[in-house]
């Protein structure tokens, strides 16, 4: 979905700042800053602390106006399900999907209040609703990502009064690596989704769950 994201951003005129774990083999993302003059492309893995604040201090000075966080990784498999838990594969996916956008947002934040949106997004799940877990499992992905929004949530309150913006969506069950050939939702029209989300966001919404519809989720 990251790179559904900077090609419809792109496509959009908008300059992309993109992020990715190994710039040198992400072949479709050097095709996208080919075709667009405005696609930055940056050297990032958001579970490197060190590494998000050299980042930002790279492009201190830059204003953001959308900080958009989509990394995340599921954790879960049938060989460390309960009663063989992987703790330190747990505390792997808590840092990249709870921690990893909780340090961008801080980090970035000097550039984000520069910018005249505002706004911080976090891609999160349905998954990490309380509510709706009816079918249990997935301990990993589900505890990271209801963090993430219990996080986010948080933040949104707090920085307000800064008039920085935060929104949680769930982008549906789309065709990733990480979704697989059976999920319904093609990329593009989750991202496509989303973006209206972005679109239309009010800070009066702020810290908000929603899907990538617009539609309220029950924490």
């Amino acid at each position: 979905m990251g790179l559904e994201f900077c090609r419809q951003y792109a496509e959009a005129g908008w300059r992309v700042l993109a992020a990715c774990r190994d710039p040198d083999n992400s072949k479709a993302l050097h095709g996208l800053a080919k075709r667009h003059g405005g696609l930055e492309i940056h050297a990032l893995d958001v579970a490197d602390h060190a590494a998000i604040d050299r980042l930002a201090e790279e492009l201190r000075g830059r204003a953001v106006d959308v900080l958009l966080n989509n990394a995340g990784v599921y954790g879960d498999n049938d060989q460390n399900d309960f009663g063989s838990m992987d703790y330190g594969l747990w505390e792997q996916v808590l840092r990249i999907n709870t921690l990893g956008p909780v340090k961008m947002a801080e980090a970035f934040l000097p550039h984000v209040l520069r910018g005249e949106r505002k706004l911080v997004v976090a891609v999160t799940s349905l998954m990490g609703s309380m509510a709706d877990n009816s079918s249990g499992h997935s301990l990993m992905y589900r505890s990271s990502k209801a963090a993430l929004n219990a996080a986010v949530r948080s933040l949104a309150l707090d920085l307000r009064p800064r008039g920085v913006g935060f929104l949680l969506v769930h982008p549906g069950w789309v065709q990733t690596d990480m979704g697989g050939a059976n999920a319904p939702l093609q990329a593009e029209e989750s991202v496509r989704g989303m973006r209206q989300q972005v679109e239309h966001f009010d800070l009066r919404h702020s810290g908000e769950f929603v899907n990538y519809l617009g539609k309220p989720l029950a924490w």
